[in-house]
């Protein structure tokens, strides 16, 4: 429901001057604005979380990659370990 006030005021010198005001029972509408701005923040969280478990997984691999060259690295020197270990034995049994 809206209704209108109006108030007429008459000075000592005999000015009129007319007011109006407008009242209404309805509740002030509120923006969107809080919406839209929870809206970006839950959209951001997830890129940020997705972007968070790309990057720790490249971490992972990279870390697993070191480890797996770092064991070939032992094998090689086991191997050639083994092969020193034979040519002594047949320089030994040669002689």
């Amino acid at each position: 429901m809206v209704e209108e006030r109006t108030t007429e005021v008459e000075t000592p010198r005999g000015d009129t001057h007319t007011h109006t005001t407008v009242v209404t029972d309805e509740p002030r509408r509120r923006g969107s604005s809080g919406w839209i701005i929870a809206l970006v923040l839950i959209v951001a969280l997830i890129v940020g979380l997705y972007l968070f478990s790309q990057t720790g997984g490249a971490e992972i691999a990279k870390d697993n990659a070191i480890a797996d060259a770092a064991g070939e690295v032992g094998d090689a020197a086991q191997q050639a370990g083994d092969a020193v270990d034979r040519a002594a034995d047949e320089v030994t049994d040669g002689n």
